[in-house]
């Protein structure tokens, strides 16, 4: 049984990344090479060559054509070979398949599903990543293991505390209360921390925006959207600012955005950016959280794989779940439910029932 559903827009890439020259990713296990063409829109196609399979990307880009580095064979944006060696007739099943693509969001888009059904409406909404009233950059990093771990990471922040303590994490995170709410594509879970003290990252943010030194009211509002992208709300008022009713205008606001992309069922693309809504002139204060969030997020990587090599370990092995994983088991239920939608029968879930932490 697949793990991840086929009918959806993953992100392939950085809109910087794709140029006027080949482009090699893997998709939910499919080959691709992208290039830009003339007039700057994207295309994507099967990256292997009809003839004999060598991987396109291993050719050459002339204009918006790819000729195949083995034999020759040239292949249009829409996949179709418009050139063969040494003889004028072209086999009329001479093509490579092309990909449904999109521009959104400061993110390249793919659909490796059925191309009838590829609905742009149905790209995640990750506006902040180009929103003027918002700063921010991020980059993309490959992890080795299922991208459902990098789902689950994100859905509860509670790791925080023994994963990040340096930096974003502190004993505040794990003994707030929650509350997770799901409907028919997302899964949220809200955690509000009151009168706390701040963690060295955001003490740090507060201070350098507003001159603010003291307690804080702390959010972390986790978004998910199936089939794999988060937005995490995220920030700190002074405390008493009014934040949980909704007023933060004296504090600091950044939104986490992760979209990730399975390459296999044991390897990943993870795209992340770090928006905020302060200091938005500051270039040098966008560079340095983008480096600090890299950071942040290569503990996790390294957590991650260590989870992925366990799991290879232990075959067939059944995870448990405790009350800060509801959060987590919904994200995997709206998962099986369009994996079994695609599959036409029901996905029997691998979890056992949740139990309580005490």
């Amino acid at each position: 049984m697949s793990t991840f559903p086929l009918n959806a827009w993953y992100a392939c890439a950085y809109d910087v990344e794709v140029k006027k020259e080949l482009l090699a990713r893997t998709v939910c296990k499919h080959k691709l090479v992208m290039y830009r063409k003339l007039d700057g829109t994207v295309a994507i196609l099967e990256d292997a060559c009809w003839h004999r399979l060598l991987p396109l990307s291993k050719g050459r880009l002339h204009g918006d054509e790819v000729t195949c580095g083995y034999h020759g064979l040239v292949y249009n944006s829409d996949g179709r070979c418009t050139r063969m060696p040494s003889q004028e007739t072209i086999n009329p099943s001479a093509c490579v398949r092309s990909f449904p693509v999109a521009e959104k969001h400061r993110f390249v888009w793919v659909w490796p599903g059925d191309p009838a059904l590829a609905d742009a409406a149905l790209i995640p909404d990750m506006h902040w990543n180009d929103d003027p009233a918002w700063a921010g950059d991020g980059k993309m990093i490959r992890v080795k293991c299922d991208y459902r771990l990098v789902l689950d990471n994100l859905m509860d922040l509670t790791h925080e505390t023994f994963v990040h303590g340096s930096s974003i994490g502190q004993q505040a995170v794990a003994e707030a209360p929650f509350v997770a709410t799901h409907g028919n594509r997302t899964a949220t879970v809200t955690r509000w921390m009151e009168g706390i003290e701040a963690p060295p990252f955001w003490a740090g943010q507060i201070r350098h925006a507003s001159g603010y030194e003291g307690a804080v009211d702390r959010w972390q509002i986790i978004r998910f959207e199936a089939p794999a992208t988060i937005n995490i709300d995220v920030g700190v008022a002074p405390a008493g600012a009014g934040a949980p009713q909704g007023d933060r205008s004296r504090g600091v606001n950044g939104y986490v955005l992760n979209t990730i992309t399975p390459e296999s069922d044991t390897s990943c693309l993870y795209f992340w950016a770090f928006a905020r809504n302060y200091c938005l002139g500051e270039q040098r204060l966008t560079h340095e959280l983008r480096e600090g969030v890299a950071s942040i997020f290569g503990e996790d990587e390294l957590i991650l794989e260590a989870q992925q090599q366990a799991i290879d370990e232990h075959p067939g092995y059944s995870f448990y779940n405790l009350n800060i994983d509801a959060g987590s088991m919904w994200m995997r239920k709206l998962i099986d439910r369009m994996i079994a939608a695609e599959s036409g029968g029901p996905v029997k879930p691998r979890v056992i029932p949740l139990r309580s932490a005490a």
